[in-house]
C-alpha cells in the first residue's frame, strides 16, 4: 500500500468536490420542489432540510477549495482558488467552478438577508442559483481528475439529472396551482 501522506491535500479536495457536487445537487432539487410547489400544501416542509444542505453544500465547497493550497502538484495560492481568470491551470474550467461557488455562496447566504432585500426581490435573486449550480457541474465535467471516468460519469448523470427534470418542469409550468375556469364551473 503507498502512503497517502503527500497526496492528502489533493484526495481531501478530490471527496470534498464530489460532495459538493452531490450537496448542491440534492439541495437545488430541494428549492425546485419547493419553489415549484410540487410539495407545498402537501405537509411536507422541506425548508430546514434545504438550510442544511446549503450550508453543507458551502461547507464542502470551501473545503474543497482551501484543501487544493497544501496541493504539492499544482501549488495554487488564494487567488488562484478565488479569483477567476487568474489560475493558469485549465483556466476556463477552474473559472466555472469558482463562479459557481462564489454564485451558490452569494445566492445561499442572501436567505439571511431576505428582510433587507425584500422575498420578492430575494426571490428572483434566488431563481439564479440554477445556473451557479450548473457552472459547478462544468466544472466537475471539464476540471477534476476523475472527470472522464464512468464511475464519476455515472455518479454525475444521477446526482444531475433529477435537478435538471425539475428545473424543466418549473419552466413549463409543471405543478403550479393552475386558476379555477371562468364562471365557476370546475
Amino acid at each position: 500500500m503507498t502512503d497517502p501522506t503527500p497526496h492528502l491535500f489533493w484526495i481531501t479536495s478530490r471527496a470534498a468536490g464530489t460532495a459538493a457536487l452531490l450537496l448542491a445537487s440534492f439541495g437545488v432539487s430541494i428549492g425546485l420542489l419547493m419553489g415549484g410547489r410540487l410539495v407545498r400544501r402537501r405537509g411536507l416542509d422541506l425548508r430546514s432540510t434545504h438550510e442544511a444542505v446549503a450550508l453543507a453544500t458551502l461547507v464542502a465547497i470551501a473545503v474543497h477549495g482551501l484543501a487544493l493550497l497544501g496541493d504539492g502538484f499544482l501549488h495554487p495560492s488564494v487567488i488562484d482558488i478565488s479569483v477567476p481568470f487568474v489560475s493558469s491551470y485549465k483556466t476556463g474550467w477552474t473559472t466555472a467552478g469558482i463562479i459557481g461557488g462564489w454564485g451558490l455562496a452569494l445566492l445561499g447566504l442572501s436567505y439571511y438577508a431576505r428582510k433587507w432585500i425584500g422575498p420578492r426581490r430575494w426571490r428572483n435573486l434566488h431563481k439564479f442559483t440554477v445556473l451557479a449550480w450548473a457552472l459547478g457541474v462544468i466544472h466537475s465535467l471539464g476540471e477534476g481528475t476523475d472527470s472522464g471516468q464512468r464511475w464519476f460519469l455515472i455518479m454525475v448523470a444521477i446526482a444531475v439529472v433529477p435537478p435538471l427534470l425539475l428545473f424543466v418542469a418549473r419552466l413549463s409550468g409543471l405543478g403550479r396551482q393552475r386558476p379555477a375556469p371562468a364562471g365557476g364551473a370546475a
